[in-house]
């Protein structure tokens, strides 16, 4: 074999054996992620400062929505600020999870979508709940506001992306208008962080079980 086709070989072998088991060849065994980890040490100074300024005491961002739109500084702020508001909208803990499980189902992923099933379960959501968005099941039988919500959202993700006039003003009567924007800019706001971590190739690190069922 010439010379050159086995050192390709071997590069090749020694490229495989470094993959961590069950990740993507293009996924960082660190973060992952498509994207490397980012230590302090390899910060730009503009990073650095909101780095310090959205995760203090952290010698390196999570793994996730911080690490990835940490990726650019004048994201990330805004993303993280917009997120901490949000957290304590005016609709509550409980519509927060059920908003934020829409936004990553719809967008399928998977490592948000775990990570707010969970944290609906914290916050008192009904199984049922959860198992109408997680199998995407019809919302008849569930509680009124819980069943308002997912109904809003799916008819904002799909089809024509509008709600009707009536399931409108049922939202607005339910949660007043205030309410019916948070509601929605948290589901835009987890929509929008999917796509970031769906075109990162964020995978589930091994302590965190994929609860999203597949499509």
């Amino acid at each position: 074999m010439p010379l050159r086709s086995t050192l390709l070989l071997l590069i090749s072998a020694l490229f495989a054996s470094a993959q961590t088991p069950g990740l993507p060849a293009d996924v960082d065994s660190k973060s992952y992620s498509r994207l490397p980890l980012l230590t302090r040490e390899k910060m730009t100074p503009e990073q650095l400062k909101v780095m310090d300024k959205i995760a203090k005491d952290r010698p390196a961002p999570p793994l996730g929505p911080q690490a990835t739109s940490l990726y650019s500084p004048g994201v990330a702020e805004p993303v993280d600020a917009l997120n901490q508001y949000l957290r304590k909208t005016v609709v509550g803990q409980h519509y927060f999870e059920i908003c934020a499980m829409i936004g990553a189902w719809e967008m399928e992923n998977a490592y948000e979508f775990s990570a707010h099933e969970a944290g609906a379960r914290r916050a008192g959501v009904d199984s049922n709940v959860i198992d109408a968005i997680k199998f995407d099941r019809d919302a008849k039988g569930l509680p009124e506001k819980d069943a308002t919500v997912i109904e809003f959202g799916r008819a904002l993700f799909r089809g024509r992306h509008h709600a009707s006039p009536a399931l409108y003003a049922k939202v607005v009567d339910l949660f007043g208008r205030q309410g019916m924007i948070e509601l929605v800019s948290v589901m835009g706001d987890y929509s929008m962080m999917a796509l970031m971590l769906n075109a990162a190739g964020q995978e589930l690190p091994p302590d965190r079980p994929n609860t999203m069922p597949a499509r």
